[in-house]
């Protein structure tokens, strides 16, 4: 009988699934009976409810099967976002939130006026569901997370593909497009789980600091709804506060049009720069045993999908942590402005905002486990202070002109050390100024022209200066030494 190198024997007849058999010897010939689909679910983050994972897996297959169009199954990522968002209640925006928000946006617009010296944007304000919220910010999530999946990919299919035997190899044949596909889609389901969760927990477009989306002002009524539980404070403070922050949001990145390029294209460099510990993946994979779900959780808690930094990516991670809380601790500083004599609750309302961002929700930390990057401003408090301080040095004006170009930014020193930012800057600007006049004057040739006093004294060669050669008078008599 012929051999399908695709659906082997065992020796009984009885055809072996290739792709089985692979996982058999990835977890050390153990077999797979044991496998409870669910516990695998609940080891690797997934929803615990049988029918969504039945749809998720249902459609996992059908994505096996058709050909990928990168690391990443975009389709797959869209559904399931779309379906954790709509998990818990996502109900649509009635007309009277919609109204609700876009008058909070424009009295916020009007609050920011005084406070600094960015014009106001003319956007219009949007009410959103979760639902939209996903569908607006995808596009941008996919820019961000696609060099993270590459290097992920990358990693993950040298890892299986040295780990399988070499009868294995050639057992699986043209089924290599099979596994990019599978780790494509796997990815997606873990990405559209992390963009769903986190459609629940942010209350604007700009809500974890970086730009979403572009020229856009909006808010999620059921999660401004929700984060006000609790906080026994008047709904509609709530809603104007953060439309403060959202309008403040908007202001800076439309006014300052360098900025969200700048951000993303940081971050999109430290993705790119993303290092995968393949070892560590061959190691789990060596020693897993897939009848211990709990063994599974462990390991991956444990990080080994983590990317690992490099020196060069340790530095890149500190530019990105001060840009975003440079751009945090401003919208801070503006926000507190224009609120303080506006409401009564906007001390507590920035403080319950400022821990909120610091320490960050499990959907936030769920992300950075999954592409290794927090997009936490860790020193929102530092830089408040310092745009607190550089207003106090050089008012409204000179603060924001801060924003003119990205060299102008404070560093990472600079946080460490407010009160001190205006004097090495001024170092800064006049030893630049040195290096200018200095080069202008090259270009001149300036250094090719002798000082005005250089024909004093004795010229070159020992030879007298002309200025003090003997004359004659102008009878012809006696030499002296001319006036």
């Amino acid at each position: 009988m012929t051999s399908n190198p695709l659906n082997p024997s065992n020796g009984d007849d009885t055809p072996k699934d290739p792709l089985t058999e692979m996982l058999q010897n990835l977890m050390g010939g153990k077999g797979m009976e044991n496998f409870d689909p669910a516990e695998l679910a609940k080891a690797a983050g997934l929803p615990n409810d049988p029918n969504l994972l039945a749809q998720m897996f249902s459609q996992v297959q059908a994505m096996m099967s058709a050909p990928s169009e990168g690391p990443v199954n975009w389709t797959l990522a869209h559904d399931n976002a779309r379906r954790v968002a709509a998990s818990s209640s996502d109900p649509s925006v009635t007309s009277q939130q919609s109204r609700d928000v876009d008058e909070a946006l424009r009295l916020a617009e009007l609050w920011l006026d005084p406070v600094t010296d960015l014009p106001a944007t003319g956007l219009i304000g949007h009410a959103w569901s979760r639902a939209e919220w996903v569908e607006a910010t995808l596009g941008t999530w996919k820019r961000l997370t696609e060099p993270v999946a590459n290097s992920i990919a990358n990693a993950l299919s040298t890892a299986m593909t040295e780990q399988m035997p070499e009868e294995m190899k050639a057992m699986m044949g043209g089924a290599s497009s099979m596994l990019q596909n599978m780790g494509g889609a796997i990815f997606g389901m873990q990405l559209g789980q992390a963009i769903g969760a986190l459609s629940a927990d942010v209350v604007s477009s700009t809500d974890i600091g970086v730009p979403l989306v572009d020229l856009e002002m909006a808010l999620l009524p059921a999660n401004v709804a929700a984060f006000g539980e609790g906080l026994s404070l008047p709904e509609n403070d709530i809603r104007l506060f953060l439309a403060v922050r959202e309008a403040a949001h908007a202001r800076l990145f439309v006014q300052v049009p360098w900025l969200r390029g700048h951000l993303l294209g940081a971050i999109e460099a430290y993705a790119r720069g993303i290092h995968i510990d393949t070892s560590r993946i061959e190691e789990l994979a060596r020693d897993l045993d897939p009848s211990n779900p709990e063994g599974i959780q462990e390991a991956l808690s444990q990080g080994v999908f983590m990317p690992q930094r490099t020196p060069a990516q340790e530095q890149a991670l500190e530019k990105l942590e001060t840009a975003l809380a440079l751009v945090e601790g401003w919208v801070d500083e503006l926000t507190a402005a224009a609120t303080e004599k506006m409401l009564p609750s906007a001390s507590a309302l920035r403080e319950t905002v400022r821990r909120r961002r610091a320490t960050g929700g499990p959907a936030e930390h769920a992300f950075a486990s999954l592409v290794g990057l927090e997009l936490r401003p860790r020193r929102l408090r530092d830089a408040a202070t310092l745009w607190a301080t550089l207003k106090e040095e050089r008012g409204i004006e000179g603060r924001d002109a801060i924003w003119h170009h990205p060299d102008l930014l404070p560093t990472a020193e600079d946080l460490d050390d407010p009160k001190g930012f205006s004097g090495r800057r001024k170092l800064a600007e006049a030893s630049d100024s040195e290096v200018d006049d200095a080069l202008q004057k090259l270009l001149n040739g300036g250094f090719d022209t002798p000082a005005p006093d250089a024909g004093k004294g004795e010229a070159a060669g020992g030879e007298e200066p002309a200025g003090d050669k003997e004359t004659k008078d102008d009878d012809g008599g006696d030499t002296q030494p001319k006036g």
